[in-house]
């Protein structure tokens, strides 16, 4: 279970002045569960996924994974923890099976139970073929599944994926999803972070809609549609937003 419980995230900005990124925010994933973190650029959605993963401690409020909390059991939370952060960022000298082997290790992992673990992941996300060549020219959707294999490589309890099909091609993206759905099956605790709106409907058992910091609606997809009367997610998300100059995918 992932809780949050009135959580605020200030940064000082230059000549002083305090911004507001995450401004009071409760919210709780049970196991089993995939919630959708929603909104536009700036709503705090990364902010919040960064609180989650201990990059960033909270200003006030707490956040808890597992049971632990980020700022005061921060080594036990990470431990449950897998991450894929928008900007990934692969060693380009390493190969995918080096990148699994390393991880693997910092998460106390070694011997002939983590090489078995890397072959399991190189062959769920189809990398044979490149599992031992440098990453330094692999496409997007190559390095994608490096990064997802990573996050996955101490089969953790809690997920948290930030924007994880942005630039994947089709076949890519379809594969992301269906190991979003198979984390759900298997119990896990999932938060996915998108602009894709489509994609959050059909995955998403619940939406958390997010702007300037702040919960402006939460529920199923259908619970949003049926409270603003309107016929897609996009129209209802623009509708609870109050605002037409918001950039999304649908």
């Amino acid at each position: 279970m992932i809780e949050v419980e009135n959580l605020s995230k200030r940064f000082r900005q230059k000549w002083f002045k305090k911004f507001t990124a995450v401004d009071g925010i409760s919210f709780r994933v049970n196991d089993g569960d995939v919630i959708g973190l929603l909104g536009p650029n700036g709503a705090g959605k990364t902010t919040i996924m960064r609180i989650l993963s201990t990059v960033l401690t909270p200003t006030d409020g707490a956040a808890r994974v597992g049971g632990y909390d980020t700022r005061k059991q921060a080594k036990q939370a990470r431990g449950c923890l897998g991450i894929l952060p928008e900007y990934w960022g692969l060693y380009e000298r390493f190969t995918p099976r080096e990148h699994l082997r390393m991880f693997g290790i910092f998460y106390g992992l070694g011997g002939p139970a983590l090489e078995r673990r890397i072959d399991e992941l190189i062959a769920l996300f189809e990398m044979q073929s490149y599992a031992d060549r440098e990453c330094k020219r692999f496409s997007k959707g190559m390095s994608q599944k490096v990064a997802l294999a990573r996050t996955l490589i101490h089969n953790p309890q809690h997920i948290l994926l930030d924007e994880p099909t942005s630039g994947l091609d089709v076949m890519s993206a379809r594969q992301v999803r269906g190991l979003i759905a198979d984390s759900k099956k298997l119990g896990k605790c999932v938060i996915v972070s998108t602009h894709i709106l489509s994609e959050a409907e059909k995955l998403c058992d619940r939406l958390i809609l997010l702007d300037a910091g702040r919960v402006v609606a939460e529920g199923t997809p259908a619970d949003l549609l049926t409270r603003t009367g309107k016929p897609n997610l996009e129209d209802a998300f623009l509708s609870l937003l109050g605002r037409t100059d918001v950039e999304v995918v649908s």
